[in-house]
């Protein structure tokens, strides 16, 4: 898959779960959260206004770092494909 075409595959991915109705299991959300935000190069901290959560998806990116933007789009992917529309 060329970059192009990672790049379209991943646009449509986060639409899928943007218009996605259903409620998802709050681990799978996390891995996506991770995803998105190295996929985006947005390494910014987490701006919940709960601590809790802060700390959650903190550590979903603690845990994600070391894969590069492209890897973060692929594994996005992946998980969308797999888990949400199966």
């Amino acid at each position: 898959m060329n970059e192009e075409e990672l790049h379209t595959q991943f646009r449509e991915a986060v639409e899928y779960v943007n218009s996605y109705t259903e409620p998802l299991p709050a681990d799978l959300l996390l891995k996506l959260y991770a995803y998105y935000k190295i996929a985006n190069k947005n390494y910014r901290h987490p701006g919940s206004k709960t601590p809790l959560i802060n700390a959650f998806k903190a550590n979903a990116l603690i845990q994600a770092q070391n894969i590069s933007a492209e890897e973060a789009m692929q594994s996005y992917i992946a998980l969308v494909n797999s888990e949400i529309r199966n």
